[in-house]
């Protein structure tokens, strides 16, 4: 069942960071055909905006916030604003990420290193932080951390993109064992090559390149972004209810 069929967010609120484009996008419209009101959070604010604003053309109820996930500061406002116009928080998409350079592990500057663990790693630790109390307030809610097939398997050239996704597994099976029992289930989705904005910007256009990541994925293809955004949606629904401290490999076979 897909979030289109699917209305079981109906009177729930979701919170996504990297919403401006994306998988991001994609999820944050994928809780709201599920009946969710929707806080889209990104850096780019503008983008967050042409995401509340395709949710809203679908009849749904959206607000974006700008949000630099490395800072404790913006995380709290949004996630204050959030409860501010929606009153609570059920559903939260830690999903904001960026991709490292490419290159051989000694060669990594040591600033490359700290712009990729701060934000793939500290701000999914940023947003759980300050989501974890809101949801115990209220009772529960569910949370799920943007891990890769990079978070289960190593890739050349990539150590500190690696480090901060195998982080993300780490820190999410923690965190869920530390709040399961107050009805607060946390787990992770593992995309593989998704058709979105990143890889693009890391293809640059090169057709070789591109035929390079597709030859990765048995199933012959790159992921949509729609497809990561349904396993999204469905952990943080009713019917993943024992779903927990999970690392959801959605890849299409590619570390298989």
């Amino acid at each position: 069942m897909t979030a289109n069929e699917n209305r079981s967010f109906t009177g729930r609120v979701a919170f996504v960071t990297g919403g401006a484009s994306g998988i991001g996008r994609a999820t944050a419209l994928a809780f709201a055909r599920a009946g969710a009101s929707v806080v889209v959070a990104d850096i780019s604010e503008q983008g967050a905006q042409e995401t509340a604003r395709l949710i809203e053309d679908l009849g749904g109820r959206a607000f974006a916030v700008r949000c630099d996930v490395t800072s404790a500061d913006d995380v709290r406002a949004a996630l204050d604003r959030t409860i501010e116009v929606f009153g609570r928080l059920d559903a939260a998409f830690n999903n904001a990420g960026v991709e490292q350079a490419p290159m051989a592990t000694a060669d990594i500057p040591e600033a490359e290193w700290d712009r990729v663990i701060a934000v793939n790693l500290r701000g999914v630790f940023l947003c759980m932080k300050y989501e974890i109390p809101l949801m115990l307030k209220q009772g529960g809610g569910a949370i799920v951390n943007t891990s890769s097939g990079a978070g289960i398997k190593g890739f050349r050239d990539g150590a500190a993109y690696v480090a901060a996704k195998h982080g993300v597994v780490g820190l999410t099976r923690s965190a869920a064992l530390d709040y399961v029992s107050q009805n607060i289930r946390i787990n992770a989705v593992c995309p593989g090559i998704t058709s979105t904005p990143m890889i693009e910007r890391i293809i640059g256009g090169d057709d070789a390149m591109r035929a390079q990541f597709v030859a990765q994925e048995p199933s012959g293809r790159m992921a949509r972004p729609e497809e990561i955004a349904n396993a999204v949606v469905w952990l943080c629904s009713d019917a993943a209810s024992f779903v927990v401290g999970h690392a959801l490999v959605v890849d299409g076979g590619q570390t298989v």
